[in-house]
């Protein structure tokens, strides 16, 4: 087995063992992202340098047993992350030179505990989109098929530990950006309950929606990585002060007994067949291992893509509205005055879907039409978090589709963008609930593309979200089996 092959656990019990040197592994993953990035696109920037030197601080720390849970464990970043020292560009040529003066908590965090981080990975544009598409450098290709997409926005960060090129990655979740390239891509990926993990150090797309979470190989990996990022920061207002649970401890516990809801509004008609029957075999597989099932309802389902894309767009409206080529950006400055360099700025700077989001929010917060639009939107949002809070008074988690289809082919859904926002039809409300949700791997189409499904939990109760994830796991080996690169 290849060093890169190796779950984080294992590399954590090797490395701490001293049968394994950092330096060593992170030499493997530089030698694999140099091998095969060039077809997959993942990494905007290779920090290779600075890895190898990092790894053999790690070793010393390691020596001297003075070692952490991720010390020496090469990690990497979607592009969206601030750090200092290190080129942050959110996929945007508006930010192509930025190099911010400091980490954000997550990533301060993460080098605490002795992590290496390999570099910085490819996303949609300011993590706007659902297939990666829309980066303004080039998109993200799925390591199983590279004629498709590997789902967004957080392509790079799935695509990366699918092709083992990193042992994980941290990703952020708006509408569904980790759970649906993870499920795209055959891995596991969690949005954890909002203020669960800090935003500080994250560039905003709409802020009361983004969550930073972990994409890894399986649900121990991903528990591990949570365990290193959760927990209160003074610095973020919506860091939540509430104790952070031991992850692990909990996970080997088993399914028997627990109630998983099924809501009846995610299976529908149109959800693509193959999809339809991976669910089906993983419903039976964990009732086979002592689950019991119930059916809920979540009724206010219908508005949530129109709910999100109203909220959404209107807090990109005002969070992007700093990149003006004064504070923040590439100017374009042709002498013709103020107003003219912002506008020359943006718009060269920008791309299109951005755009599009950006007049979409600055429309439903314009006067005479907030109350009609982002007001009402918000009101629709408290009654979609209180429909999930209802069907949580009747099981512990809920089961649905994480995507309606797998991945879908490069330029399939371009040139329609409602089509390409249905993508996230399942995954959008666990967002406006402010809840837990996580894809887990549970089958392959004809095409010999991965499916996943969704695990949604009870606000803060990451822990039983993670010991449904786990037991299912152990039921099949979708987990495990690599993208055939």
């Amino acid at each position: 087995m290849s060093l890169t092959d190796l779950t984080l656990r294992a590399i954590q019990q090797r490395l701490q063992a001293r049968e394994l040197t950092s330096v060593d592994l992170t030499r493997a993953f530089l030698d694999r992202i140099a091998a095969v990035d060039g077809r997959i696109n993942a990494f905007l920037t290779v920090t290779g340098e600075q890895a190898l030197a990092d790894a053999a601080l790690a070793d010393r720390r390691l020596d001297e047993g003075r070692g952490d849970a991720l010390t020496g464990i090469p990690l990497a970043l979607k592009d969206v992350f601030v750090t200092e020292g290190v080129r942050t560009t959110c996929a945007s040529r508006i930010l192509d030179n930025f190099i911010p003066p400091y980490d954000g908590t997550a990533v301060a965090r993460l080098k605490a505990q002795g992590a290496v981080l390999l570099g910085k990975l490819n996303m949609d544009e300011f993590a706007m989109g659902s297939s990666n598409e829309n980066s303004g450098y080039s998109p993200v290709r799925n390591p199983w098929n590279p004629d498709y997409v590997p789902g967004g926005s957080s392509g790079g960060s799935a695509a990366c530990v699918a092709a083992r090129m990193a042992a994980a990655t941290l990703g952020t979740d708006t509408g569904g950006s980790i759970r649906q390239p993870a499920s795209h891509c055959g891995v596991v990926g969690l949005k954890p309950t909002y203020g669960r993990v800090s935003r500080y150090g994250v560039v905003a797309y709409a802020s009361s929606l983004d969550q930073v979470g972990p994409i890894a190989r399986d649900v121990e990996d991903c528990a591990m990585l949570l365990q290193a990022v959760a927990g209160h920061d003074p610095a973020d207002a919506t860091s939540v002060t509430l104790p952070v649970p031991d992850y692990c401890a909990a996970l080997k516990d088993g399914v028997k007994g627990l109630k998983i809801g099924l809501p009846r509004e995610y299976f529908i008609e149109g959800l693509d067949p193959e999809v339809q029957k991976a669910l089906e075999q993983a419903i039976a597989a964990l009732g086979d291992a002592g689950a019991e099932f119930v059916q809920v309802s979540l009724p206010h389902t219908d508005y949530a893509v129109a709910c999100y894309y109203i909220i959404s767009t209107a807090e990109a409206s005002s969070n992007l509205a700093r990149y003006d080529g004064v504070r923040f950006g590439r100017r374009v400055d042709r002498g013709q005055g103020l107003i003219d360099m912002f506008m020359q700025s943006r718009a060269a700077g920008f791309g299109p879907e951005v755009k599009r989001r950006i007049m979409l929010g600055t429309y439903a917060l314009s006067s005479g039409y907030y109350d009609a639009y982002y007001l009402k939107a918000q009101k629709v949002r408290t009654l979609i978090r209180q429909d999930f809070l209802d069907a949580f008074d009747r099981a512990d988690v809920l089961l649905t589709p994480v995507a309606p289809t797998p991945a879908f082919k490069l330029g399939e859904k371009t040139a329609d963008p409602l089509q390409m926002y249905l993508s996230d039809i399942f995954t959008i409300p666990a967002n406006l609930a402010g809840t837990c949700a996580m894809s887990v791997p549970c089958g392959v189409s004809a095409e010999g593309l991965p499916i996943g499904l969704q695990l949604i939990g009870r606000p803060f109760d990451e822990a039983t979200l993670l010991r449904a994830g786990y037991a299912f796991q152990q039921t099949g080996d979708w987990h495990q089996r690599p993208a055939p690169l």
